[in-house]
């Protein structure tokens, strides 16, 4: 289970292609586009089938889509991006402020409705049998960089905390965030070659990597009768 955030340019789609194929490759690849079918501009250099999402982004659709990518026998399934299941037409947010209307505006009632529901697709993506990699949005702040020869300062755009529930990356056994120069910096990790790495344009050795130390091992002891 593999967690790419990052701002809007930061190369997460790429990302999340290269390294399903190098993590499973000539596997059947399935990816889940909430994005307008924007992954179809990779068509012509990958091999993958694509579901584009259309609104509404209700949490059951998401687990419907996991669900059949499983029964469909999908090696690995790619949701692109995980950040509309929580604030897209439909999404968490959405169903709060819904339920929030229902209920007087009582914000406590609301969350309390809407967090079973939210709960079942996290259960369904920690759960889910096949590879998994989805992308997530990230909140965007500005920082000033100043330069050391000149002295002059200037803005810079970065990402910050993924778009979806607070501390959702860490149920991924691997996440990290993506800037706009595509670096990739590892925040969480079980694998331990991977263990504080910044990854300039991560790629299909990530996955060769992910894929060997997930083959690696002996295989259990039979259990004795």
């Amino acid at each position: 289970k593999i967690a790419v955030q990052g701002p809007s340019g930061s190369g997460k789609t790429m990302g999340a292609l290269l390294i399903a194929q190098g993590l499973s490759p000539d596997s059947k690849i399935a990816l889940l586009d909430t994005e307008n079918n924007s992954a179809g501009l990779y068509s012509d250099r990958f091999a993958f089938d694509s579901l584009n999402l259309a609104p509404p982004f209700l949490t059951s659709r998401f687990i419907e889509v996991i669900n059949g990518a499983i029964e469909a026998g999908y090696e690995v399934l790619i949701i692109d991006s995980l950040s509309h299941a929580w604030m897209g037409k439909g999404g968490a947010l959405e169903m709060v402020d819904n339920a929030g209307r229902r209920s007087g505006g009582n914000g406590f009632a609301a969350w309390r409705d809407v967090t079973p529901e939210h709960n079942r697709l996290v259960d369904a993506l920690v759960r889910c049998k096949c590879h998994l990699i989805v992308t997530m949005r990230s909140k965007m702040e500005y920082v000033l960089d100043r330069d050391e020869k000149t002295g002059k300062t200037a803005p810079r755009k970065v990402g910050m905390a993924p778009v979806q529930r607070d501390g959702l990356e860490y149920e991924f056994d691997i996440a990290g965030d993506i800037d706009l120069s595509h670096r990739w910096v590892i925040t969480k990790t079980r694998c331990p070659s991977l263990d504080g790495l910044a990854i300039d344009k991560p790629g299909i050795e990530v996955g060769r990597t992910i894929a060997a130390w997930l083959s690696d091992g002996s295989a259990p002891p039979e259990p004795k009768q």
